[in-house]
């Protein structure tokens, strides 16, 4: 085991001297020896923005997508991740997405689920202690105190809770998927010979919501159609 870890980071050096060196192909191929043993953000990251020198913008789209499942706050992978989506072209977004879903998944993002787990035991645990100083004590102040911070404790553990649950359905499901194949055409049904509705570019994260075959289909803002899954990769 300390052998493997000794040659995955000398892989890891070996990669980054031939980014450095602007030999981004073979950097990337030594990155992705390197996550088929031992996945990490800063591995993810750095093949993201080795695919991205050579104008695989799918592929390193879908490389800052796992960093950052990794490691959400991935300041650099976040902003990376921005400007690698502002280069795709004419293309179907989220934009039309609901306001709020769209919030509650940004800070649904930006911790991982152990440590959304951790805050709604430990918000839990207080909201308990909040609810006895509530129970037993005879100051007025002391009980109003305490029954309004276990409520807040308490949403704030429920909140926690379903954070981590919707995290854990999210990485288990891998219902997230980015378009690797540079046009692709969605059908109404899961056939060559489809009515087609729209068009995808690569690049694109879409959700895929059902899989029949070779078939997804998938949802993207206000769109829904049947895509062939060759032309896709789950993050």
């Amino acid at each position: 085991m300390k052998l493997l870890v000794i040659l995955l980071a000398t892989i890891f050096a070996q990669a980054n001297e031939q980014y450095a060196a602007g030999n981004y192909a073979e950097a990337a191929a030594m990155y992705q020896q390197v996550l088929a043993e031992q996945p990490s953000a800063t591995a993810y990251y750095n093949l993201g923005n080795a695919y991205f020198k050579q104008g695989e913008l799918s592929q390193s789209i879908l490389a800052y997508e796992r960093s950052l499942r990794l490691d959400p706050q991935n300041k650099d992978a976040r902003y990376n991740l921005r400007f690698a989506q502002s280069r795709i072209t004419d293309n179907i977004t989220d934009n039309q997405a609901f306001f709020l879903s769209t919030f509650l998944s940004n800070v649904r993002n930006l911790l991982r689920q152990s440590t959304w787990t951790w805050l709604s035991l430990v918000s839990f645990v207080l909201c308990l202690a909040m609810a006895l100083l509530f129970l037993l004590s005879s100051n007025t102040i002391a009980k109003k105190t305490g029954f309004s911070l276990a409520v807040i404790l308490l949403v704030f553990a429920l909140s926690s809770l379903a954070a981590a649950h919707s995290l854990d359905k999210r990485d288990t499901l891998r219902q997230e998927a980015i378009i690797t194949q540079g046009i692709v055409t969605a059908k109404a049904s899961p056939d060559r010979s489809g009515t087609e509705l729209f068009t995808l570019h690569e690049g694109t994260k879409v959700r895929i919501t059902e899989t029949l075959n070779e078939w997804c289909n998938v949802t993207v803002g206000n769109y829904q159609g049947w895509i062939q899954s060759q032309n896709l990769e789950r993050i």
